[in-house]
């Protein structure tokens, strides 16, 4: 990266705190939980889900559910995973070194159910649901096999069209906390589920107490996640989504006002808004055309319009893991990220 560009990259975020490593931080793990008492019955999404024991053998559909499984000690029991962006979180890469990955985006309903799993984990509905791309849950029941699917995926939110979907109220890290506190019932650890809840809980308020939120007033910002193509609409984070709830924990404005998950917005109409920071998604993922970060920059600094942007004239470039984009535990490496481009922009003053 030149000497002369502003960015902050996310290299790799260590994985959430452990019971364990919170004694050693000087943490005390919470009380334990109580045990979980089969067969349990969840509402999720829509359904009620049973579990007449722990399940022993799980596909995890979406890189967000796997590493929450991951987070809460569950590795052993994955047999397979699908739908991945970038890498894994550092912490957990041996263990994902075991697991079969199915495919890198949607598996098919066959290669799911061929390894014989007595639970499908799924981030997204679109994969697992009404339209589901790799089966709807009525199929998998039918087998014998339960589902689950992300809270943050279906609470205030319309998924009907197998895209991004439209969010009717602002995400917030409790729908995360409550998918962990989900699981950590049905596997009956519930003692990690408390302790990963805390550390999470921990490093977003030290994130905003690092920056004083309240002096930033209304610092408008943009998350750019991909562009179909680099000089076309782009996608960028509506109102509601988790961007947009890093921005109010932050303190500071989102430029987009559309309930749209991830609505296609031309450039003319993000530079009446004249953003202050321009948050670009880093990502394995070779897609679309602006997938790629450099393709980004390199696009916001010579276009006739973007370059005029007060974002670009100052390089306030702010270079984030797309996973951390979505809802999930990454969205506390976002808010950290943003933290601490914010902080060196000299912008929280």
């Amino acid at each position: 990266m030149s000497h002369h560009r502003l960015s902050i990259r996310l290299s790799r975020i260590l994985a959430p705190l452990s019971a364990a490593a919170f004694a050693l931080a000087g943490f005390s793990a919470p009380a334990a939980a109580a045990s979980t008492v089969y067969p349990l019955k969840i509402a999720n999404c829509g359904q009620t889900v049973s579990f007449e024991k722990a399940p022993e053998k799980i596909v995890s559909i979406g890189q967000g559910m796997t590493e929450i499984l991951f987070s809460l000690g569950l590795a052993d029991k994955i047999a397979g995973t699908a739908v991945w962006v970038g890498p894994v979180l550092p912490a957990f890469a041996e263990a994902n070194k075991k697991i079969k990955r199915l495919a890198d985006n949607d598996p098919s309903f066959e290669s799911v159910v061929g390894m014989e799993p007595d639970m499908v984990a799924a981030e997204f509905e679109w994969h697992v649901g009404a339209q589901g791309s790799v089966g709807k849950r009525e199929q998998f029941s039918d087998l014998g096999i339960s589902t689950y699917v992300s809270p943050a995926d279906c609470v205030a939110k319309i998924n009907t069209d197998g895209g991004d979907g439209v969010r009717k109220e602002l995400f917030t890290m409790d729908l995360i906390y409550q998918e962990i506190g989900e699981l950590a019932e049905i596997f009956d650890i519930q003692d990690r589920g408390d302790a990963l809840i805390a550390d999470l809980k921990k490093r977003e308020a030290d994130a905003v107490a690092s920056i004083g939120a309240a002096k930033l007033g209304a610092l408008p910002v943009v998350f750019w996640f991909s562009s179909k193509e680099v000089q076309g609409d782009a996608f960028i984070a509506g109102k509601n989504s988790a961007p947009a709830y890093m921005l109010k924990t932050l303190g500071a404005k989102n430029v987009v006002t559309t309930e749209e998950e991830w609505p296609l917005v031309g450039w003319e109409t993000i530079a009446e808004a004249n953003p202050s920071v321009i948050v670009i998604a880093t990502m394995d993922r070779r897609r679309y055309a602006a997938d790629d970060p450099a393709v980004k920059i390199d696009f916001l600094e010579k276009d006739a319009v973007t370059s005029q942007l007060d974002a670009v004239k100052n390089k306030r470039f702010v270079e984030m893991d797309a996973q951390s984009m979505n809802p999930t535990i990454r969205t506390i490496d976002g808010i950290e990220i943003l933290a601490k481009g914010i902080k060196s922009f000299g912008l929280s003053q």
